[in-house]
């Protein structure tokens, strides 16, 4: 098996067999997944009540309950008390332990991730025994301040300053920190704040003490989220001993990017058994509710409503696992050349970084998606709440914002792809110039011959790639270093690289699926593939036609248009209607999300 870099995908063709995907379980991870789920429906679903009237106690308690069962270790190495457990499994847990309430997961995201993982990944020896054994059973909660009044999307812009004692020994740490998850509750905080006039900030494990100038404000009033400890914390001289400097002095903007990246990956990961709760919620409704004598689950209206919300999941669970074990993959083959765990592990979602990023935008859009389809469904019910729906769609919005708002996310996936290019780690330059040539060439009128399972869907990716090569390169061709002046098109460019990650993913996947069960046994799974990849072939069409429009003139953008037309054409166009009733037959026969 070849190992991949990543942003490749967009240039090399991808093998079913070289995708890891949910079919792939072993069966300790399906145990795993299983005593998760045993967890979340007998601690957490039951009492959703109490975390929407912001009990934050009871976070605080379902947290603890989770250390003592071990889910705030999985990604912990085994030497400070953890499971050690690989990539795929760390983000496994996320997915399942996040479906039934974004209080929780925000709490469990929030500690076992960006609180714990900046020590873990760039902690001295001596700052790993101190304090990871006690983050990875729960015993102590950590939590991230970064975002200040003034410094949200321009994270290097903090203005909390770090001073050094005249002895030498400790730091005074003073400035404001908002929109802190777990601050209500935590032991340790993650703290940037910047040294004297440095270009960058640098990071500091904090103890939460008393008497050590730090206050907070109270609780925040969110729209969702509503039991997740989010506060104001103010430390006004706090002093924090030298030797807990992470990493070293300006690498605190370093630390805060590699952490998100991580946190991205499985931020898509949370977002993925909310979709599966909310869209099983929405089939027993739909199969329960009679109107005019019928379930209104037999409608084509709600019909086209389900095959949606299930075709988005299994295209965000495709996506992120492919991705989880391409991390994974790539860990273990720095570990294998001698790295150590730390450096293997930054390396290894380092490279990664843009799948992250798309992962993130996808994933977190979907959701949301879903839950707003879900009220629907409910009609009424839906935005009442004794139902569940409309804290999903609550819980859902911040997933948008958080950990890179999407706007960011989709600037940095391009950013990064062009930088790789840059750099040779991925080579555009050679596929857009034939792409160019291509233009310029004589199309082919042959009809080849699409009697194997996708054989056109794979070729149509292809195509988009195409598409992709021919905007983002026409754009970077005209503006240059410029291109990050104009973020209307880096925009469109992301949403044409996001579709073919995400199309591509969910079709190997399904080919894979096939390959092994045959193609009768899943011919659900078909057709979600393919209404995915429809609908990514009308987001390409538009968001490459603003491009061109916007960017080319004359012979250059008619030349472009062209081709835009030739790289999103079917030879034989699906029957979108009977791929939703497809998968629709199957979800209301089984009453749940079942794929």
């Amino acid at each position: 098996m070849e190992i991949t870099r990543g942003g490749q995908f967009l240039v090399k063709e991808t093998q079913c067999e070289d995708i890891f995907t949910p079919e792939d379980f072993s069966e300790e991870q399906k145990m795993m997944r299983d005593s998760v789920k045993e967890f979340v429906d007998k601690e957490i679903w039951p009492n959703k009540n109490r975390f929407e009237s912001k009990d934050y106690a009871f976070t605080e308690e379902c947290m603890k309950k989770a250390g003592e069962m071990g889910f705030l270790s999985v990604a912990v190495p085994e030497a400070y008390g953890g499971m050690g457990m690989g990539f795929v499994d760390t983000c496994l847990v996320c997915d399942y332990i996040s479906g039934a309430t974004g209080s929780f997961s925000t709490a469990f995201g929030a500690h076992t991730g960006i609180g714990t993982m900046p020590i873990t990944l760039y902690g001295t020896e001596a700052q790993k025994q101190k304090y990871v054994p006690k983050l990875a059973t729960g015993e102590w909660f950590g939590a991230y301040c970064l975002t200040e009044p003034g410094a949200g999307s321009d994270a290097n812009s903090g203005k909390t300053k770090a001073v050094l004692s005249e002895d030498g020994k400790y730091y005074s740490i003073t400035g404001q920190k908002m929109w802190i998850s777990n601050a209500g509750f935590c032991s340790v905080f993650i703290v940037f704040a910047r040294i004297g006039d440095d270009k960058n900030i640098t990071g500091f494990i904090v103890e939460n003490v008393k008497d050590n100038g730090i206050s907070m404000n109270e609780e925040e009033h969110k729209l969702g989220i509503r039991a997740s400890s989010t506060r104001q914390v103010f430390f006004n001289e706090t002093k924090v001993p030298v030797e807990n400097m992470l990493s070293e002095r300006g690498n605190g903007f370093k630390i805060a990017m590699n952490a998100l990246n991580v946190g991205r990956i499985k931020l898509a990961a949370a977002c993925l058994d909310a979709q599966r709760r909310v869209t099983t919620n929405a089939i027993h409704y739909a199969n329960e509710r009679i109107q005019f004598n019928t379930q209104i689950s037999q409608f084509g209206a709600i019909r086209y409503k389900l095959a949606e919300m299930a075709t988005s999941a299994y295209a965000g669970e495709s996506a992120t696992y492919r991705a989880a074990k391409d991390i994974e993959t790539r860990i273990k083959l720095r570990e294998e050349e001698g790295a150590t765990h730390q450096e293997a592990e930054l390396k290894g979602v380092e490279e990664f970084a843009i799948e992250c990023s798309i992962l993130k935008v996808a994933v977190s859009e979907d959701v949301q998606n879903c839950a707003d389809e879900g009220i629907q469904i409910l009609g009424g019910m839906g935005f009442s709440e004794d139902t569940p729906m409309e804290s999903a769609w609550r819980d859902a919005r911040i997933s948008r914002i958080y950990e890179g708002t999407n706007e960011i996310n989709r600037m940095l996936s391009v950013g990064m792809l062009i930088k790789k290019a840059f750099k040779g780690h991925v080579d555009l330059l050679g596929p857009a110039t034939k792409v160019q040539e291509e233009l310029m060439g004589i199309p082919s009128f042959d009809t080849p011959d699409y009697s194997e399972l996708f054989s056109e869907e794979k070729e149509m990716i292809g195509k988009l790639k195409k598409a992709f090569l021919m905007v983002a390169g026409g754009a970077v061709q005209k503006y240059g270093p410029e291109l990050d002046g104009h973020q209307q098109l880096l925009m469109a460019a992301a949403d044409i690289l996001i579709e073919i990650y995400m199309a591509e993913s969910t079709i190997l996947r399904t080919e894979k699926l096939a390959k092994k069960e045959g193609e009768s046994k899943v011919q659900e799974q078909i057709a979600m593939a393919k209404l995915y990849l429809y609908k990514a072939v009308d987001i390409v069409t538009q968001k490459g036609k603003e491009s061109i429009i916007s960017f080319a003139e004359g012979d250059e953008q008619r030349m472009m248009l062209m081709g835009l037309r030739r790289f999103t054409k079917y030879t034989n166009m699906p029957n979108i209607v009977g791929l939703r009733e497809t998968i629709t037959t199957k979800l209301v026969a089984e009453n749940a999300y079942c794929f």
